[in-house]
């Protein structure tokens, strides 16, 4: 059904109508009433000769009280029906709203998800480029400009990237494609994040580690998320782990972008407020922006990993990231709710 909501206005409009329509019978059964008790008074002092005018007014009357009591049923008998219609519409509005909610959510995580299974993809392939290789493999300033070039080249191209960065074993930042604009990054050391941490552990090329939605410092604080990869010798899968690549998605830009694509309808986009929440429930990427790193998100996922449910005066559709190909999610959740326009 396209617009569940005509159920509930023509169900109040059928009550009302109905109400309208029995007060009128009862107005009209009270005038004939009136009718009928003047017409037996004036039987009554027409004596003898009102005789037979005065049976056909109680008649009247008779069939008055009747119509009306008729009329009184069947007033209480829609009240109930039409309340009960009116309570089964407003359950189909909020049943079949939620559904859409959810796989409006659904669509966003899956969007999302391929996004990030890209970014998993490159990672791992830049890793073995040579330039990266032999920047970290060699050390020095020849070929850590090189691959600064490389990775400048890369960037353009990958516009949803703020920047690339060559990391040798001690976590120090060799190279990146853009020192002018990031001019903080180069020198840096890393050793402390658990990104870099995670890479150099890796047991093959196949693998890659990913760090948590964070401003990063280094590049304006800017919303971040970050896929790292073991850089290693030759370029060989197996080959020796000496160094890292991490690259740095545009997660706000991009995140939002998605959110804000949401097919919400006119009515509903004022009402509504579209989120991403990470494992921990925690808002990494909001339609306002607002929450972003700071808001725990109340979810009650007992509803599983896609459903719907009311609180508080708004309907909220959600879906668990399904993960793609080899990409197998991070227990995040995308959120679409839409408050009451009443």
């Amino acid at each position: 059904m396209s617009n569940p909501e005509r159920v509930v206005e023509l169900a109040s409009k059928v009550s009302m109508t109905a109400a309208r329509k029995i007060a009128e019978i009862q107005r009209i059964t009270s005038s004939v009433k009136m009718l009928a008790l003047n017409a037996l008074i004036e039987a009554s002092r027409a004596g003898e000769q009102g005789k037979g005018f005065g049976v056909v007014a109680s008649e009247v009357r008779a069939v008055a009280e009747q119509i009306n009591s008729v009329a009184s049923s069947l007033q209480v008998e829609l009240a109930d029906s039409a309340g009960e219609l009116q309570v089964l519409g407003g359950s189909l509005v909020e049943h079949v709203r939620g559904m859409r909610l959810a796989d409006l959510a659904l669509n966003a995580i899956e969007t999302i998800d391929r996004n990030l299974y890209e970014r998993s993809c490159d990672v791992r392939w830049w890793a073995t480029d040579s330039a990266v290789v032999e920047c970290v493999a060699r050390r020095e300033r020849g070929a850590c400009e090189y691959a600064t070039q490389r990775l400048a080249v890369i960037l353009s191209a990958y516009t949803v990237y703020l920047d690339l960065w060559i990391i040798d074993p001690e976590g120090n930042v060799v190279a990146s494609g853009r020192p002018d604009t990031y001019p903080d990054a180069p020198g840096k050391n890393v050793a402390r994040e658990a990104w870099f941490g995670a890479a150099m552990r890796t047991a093959s090329g196949n693998d890659y580690a990913v760090g948590d939605i964070a401003r990063n410092v280094h590049l304006r604080e800017r919303y971040v998320a970050t896929y790292a990869a073991a850089i290693r010798e030759h370029g060989d899968v197996n080959g020796r782990v000496i160094g890292v690549l991490a690259i740095f998605f545009d997660w706000d830009t991009q995140a939002h972008t998605v959110l804000q694509g949401a097919r919400l309808t006119e009515e509903e986009r004022p009402l509504a407020r579209c989120l991403v929440l990470d494992a921990s429930r925690r808002v990494i990427a909001s339609s306002d922006r607002a929450g972003l790193l700071t808001e725990i998100y109340p979810l009650l996922n007992q509803h599983g990993k896609l459903g719907h449910y009311t609180d508080r005066g708004r309907v909220i559709g959600f879906a668990l990231t399904p993960g793609y190909e080899t990409y197998k999610g991070l227990g995040w959740f995308a959120v679409i709710e839409v408050r009451n326009g009443s």
